[in-house]
Parts: structure tokens; sequence; C-alpha cells
């Protein structure tokens, strides 16, 4: 298996689990951070699907993205961005957990927490938020999971008006779970690869 085939293998395993993950905090009317929580409330005030919202949100930071940490990062990202607006819009299906939701909230949590490690640990991103964590760290070696924290913190006390505080509650409690896992399990050769090919668009540009 070639280290591409096997790195598109795993990232498609991260979207679905990242995918998976939000669902079950949508049943309970729960939302998450970054551009899936503004997605989740653009979703809540117009109706409109969510997987359509991400991506239109996404948009103005896949531009940062090519400015910044490359072309090939940016391609990846963008791709995972629509495969996980299709990926969420299949799993519209599940509509119920036989779960209570303080057990549903540590399941999805988790599930978001893993999938997004594996998305970003193989040289992608979803977007957004992921997409600025990761250029706080390879510029200035701020830990990614801190930065994605503090800016779902604030995404989701925004929210809290839409869909009540005891949901925005377990909310922050999902993206504590998920910011200290992503935070935790980051590879530094992803951030190496990274930084090489800014370097190397740097480099190109002075030559």
């Amino acid at each position: 298996m070639t280290t591409a085939f096997k790195k598109i293998i795993l990232i498609t395993i991260g979207l679905f689990l990242t995918a998976l993950g939000l669902r079950l905090l949508a049943v309970f009317d729960f939302t998450f951070g970054g551009t899936a929580g503004i997605a989740s409330i653009f979703t809540f005030s117009s109706g409109l699907p969510w997987g359509f919202w991400f991506f239109l949100v996404n948009l103005p930071f896949f531009i940062i993205s090519l400015r910044k940490l490359g072309k090939w990062f940016s391609v990846y990202s963008l791709l995972s961005i629509t495969g996980i607006s299709m990926i969420s819009e299949v799993l519209m299906v599940i509509t119920h957990v036989p779960f209570p939701s303080w057990l549903t909230t540590i399941i999805a949590a988790l599930s978001i927490g893993f999938g997004v490690t594996l998305v970003l640990n193989n040289g992608s991103s979803l977007g957004g938020i992921h997409i600025l964590a990761l250029y706080l760290d390879q510029r200035w070696n701020i830990n990614r999971g801190v930065s994605i924290f503090v800016s779902d913190l604030f995404i989701i006390l925004c929210a809290g008006f839409l869909v009540g505080w005891s949901n925005a509650v377990l909310s922050v409690a999902a993206i504590m779970i998920a910011s200290t896992i992503i935070g935790r399990y980051k590879k530094t050769p992803i951030k190496q690869a990274v930084e090489d090919e800014v370097e190397e668009g740097t480099y190109a540009q002075s030559s």
C-alpha cells in the first residue's frame, strides 16, 4: 500500500468518524465549534442542509489556506470539506440514538476527536478553524488543540442563544474532549510537511 493511498484511506475514515460524531450531537440539538458550529447555527436558523452551509462557510478559509499553507494541503482540505459535507447528508438517516444525552456527548466527542486527528495528521484539514489552528501551530508553535478549544468555546456561547444553555454546556463538554484528543495525538511530521511546502513556495517566489 503506497503512502498516498494509505493517507487517503485514513482521511476518509477520519471524515466518517467526524461526520458521525457531529450527527450524534445534532440528534439532541447539540452543536460543535468551528465552521461546523457556524454551519449548525445557520441550519437552525434557515432549515437548509448542514452540508450546504458547511461547504459555503469554509470557502473563505480555503483561500487563506492557499496563501498560507500551500497548494496541496489546500486541495486536500477542499476535498475533505466536500467529502464530509456529502457524508453528513448520508448520515441524516440517523434520527434516534438509544443512549442518554450525556453518553451520546462522550461518544460523539471521541468520534470527532479521533476523526479530526486522522484528517489533520495525514496532511489535510476540515477547513475553517482547523486551517487557522494548523497555521498557528506551524508558525508560532501554538498547540492546535488549545486554538480550536478557544475558538469553539466562543461559537458555542453564541449557539447557546439558539439551542439553549443546557445543550450548550454539553456541547462545550464535547469540545473539551475532542480538543484534548486533537492536541494530544498530533504528529509533528505533518506540521513539518506543511512548513516544508510553505518554505518551498517562498523559495520559488524569491528565485
